[in-house]
């Protein structure tokens, strides 16, 4: 085990109307499973080069105001993956939601914490047992 690393995920709420893009996973730890876009954390990125990137290249969207929200520590026991998900919100900035990578991504639709898709990813799991989840709630609410 001691050669086994957690790795760093970002995950990036894009604020629209009220509403933040959620994607349903494939192909990867979570297939099946509902998020919001990210991805890994590249050597020396940002949190918020990390989510402009992963942003753009999944779904097309620009984004700015990117802030950080909360973090989390997900262990995935099943598949013996550990990683640690900064969390951050942005504000959608141009273009329209497009699944840009199939390969990763079968559907997207906006949401807000009333209407949630099932079945969440374990990070989201985490993230909505959090200390940290009425202050991203609070970001949801705000005035773009």
């Amino acid at each position: 085990m001691a050669d086994k690393l957690a790795r760093i995920g970002v995950g990036v709420f894009i604020i629209k109307d009220g509403k933040f893009l959620m994607g349903q996973r494939r192909n990867s730890h979570g297939d099946g499973t509902w998020s919001v876009p990210g991805g890994h954390l590249e050597y020396g990125e940002s949190f918020e080069e990390t989510a402009k990137r992963e942003a753009l290249e999944e779904t097309g969207l620009e984004i700015n105001n990117v802030r950080f929200a909360a973090v989390t520590n997900d262990y995935f026991e099943s598949e013996d993956k550990h990683y640690v998900t900064v969390w951050v919100v942005s504000e959608w900035s141009s273009g329209e939601a497009v699944i840009n990578e199939p390969d990763k991504c079968v559907a997207l639709k906006w949401y807000d914490f009333d209407d949630l898709p099932a079945p969440l990813f374990l990070p989201w799991r985490q993230l909505l047992a959090s200390e940290f989840i009425e202050n991203i709630k609070r970001h949801i609410q705000l005035p773009s």
